[in-house]
């Protein structure tokens, strides 16, 4: 192990003195920025989608709630119309109070779904954004390999550079010269 690491300071300080490999570096920084910045707004994306499904989910559960209001108020109101009552004035005001409040309810709903399919078109679009910041993330994880292969072959001559054409072949003694 210490001899590895004394092997890749010897190749930091040999890169540092050579300004050919300086157009690989900076593509090389450049590419880790746009990792970092499709990434974190891949993430930022994900989880504004998560707290507008929570969002939407407590529109519809507060339009479930009106609902079961408005069926409710309906049903009073249907019960007032054939209950024989002593006071049929009284009931009269029970059935209109409730018919009313019937009303009121079927109003608010179509604003309360409204608003739910709303809160659903916005869940869609951040999950879109989201999975498309995502395969960015992806695209630029996978690209800077042929890219700096090709940089590598124009800039520097020695075949240093093809080994990351097998990234995941570890026996160095192939492609050494």
């Amino acid at each position: 192990m210490p001899e590895e690491l004394h092997e890749m300071h010897e190749h930091a300080e040999h890169a540092h003195n050579d300004p050919s490999l300086a157009p690989a570096t900076l593509t090389m920084a450049i590419l880790a920025v746009l990792v970092a910045i499709a990434s974190l707004l891949g993430h930022r994306s994900h989880t504004e989608e998560v707290l507008l499904q929570n969002k939407a989910t407590d529109q519809w559960g507060f339009y479930q709630a009106k609902n079961i209001r408005l069926h409710l108020d309906e049903a009073v109101a249907s019960l007032m119309g054939v209950v024989e009552t002593k006071d049929a004035e009284a009931a009269a005001k029970i059935k209109e109070k409730y018919t009313s409040e019937g009303e009121r309810y079927r109003d608010e709903l179509k604003d309360i779904q409204t608003e739910a399919r709303k809160l659903e078109d916005e869940i869609r679009a951040a999950s879109t954004r989201g999975n498309r910041f995502d395969l960015g993330e992806v695209f630029l994880e996978i690209g800077p390999h042929p890219a700096l292969t090709a940089i590598g072959a124009a800039n520097h001559p020695d075949t240093r550079w093809l080994a990351t054409l097998h990234r995941d072949d570890t026996d160095d003694r192939r492609h050494a010269q």
